[in-house]
C-alpha cells in the first residue's frame, strides 16, 4: 500500500508539474511539492497563491540612481 501512494504522489507532482509548464508558472518540482504539502495541510489556496505570486514577482525598479549616491 505504501508503495502505490509513492506512486501516486510522484504521479500527481508529475502532472502538476506538467500543468506548472503549461501555464509558464516558472515553479519547479520542488517548490510545487512543498505547496502540495501545503494545500494538503489546509493552507488556504487563495492567499497562498497570492504569496507565491508577490515572491515570484521582480522587485520594483527605484528612481534613485546609483551614481547619485557615489562618493567621489
Amino acid at each position: 500500500m505504501e508503495v502505490e501512494g509513492s506512486r501516486n504522489a510522484k504521479e500527481t507532482l508529475e502532472l502538476a508539474f506538467q500543468i506548472s509548464n503549461l501555464l509558464e508558472t516558472g515553479l519547479d518540482r520542488h517548490t510545487l511539492s512543498l505547496i502540495i504539502s501545503l494545500l494538503d495541510r489546509g493552507v488556504n489556496p487563495e492567499p497562498l497563491s497570492a504569496l507565491i505570486r508577490e515572491l515570484s514577482s521582480p522587485p520594483p525598479h527605484s528612481h534613485a540612481t546609483s551614481s547619485s549616491s557615489a562618493k567621489p
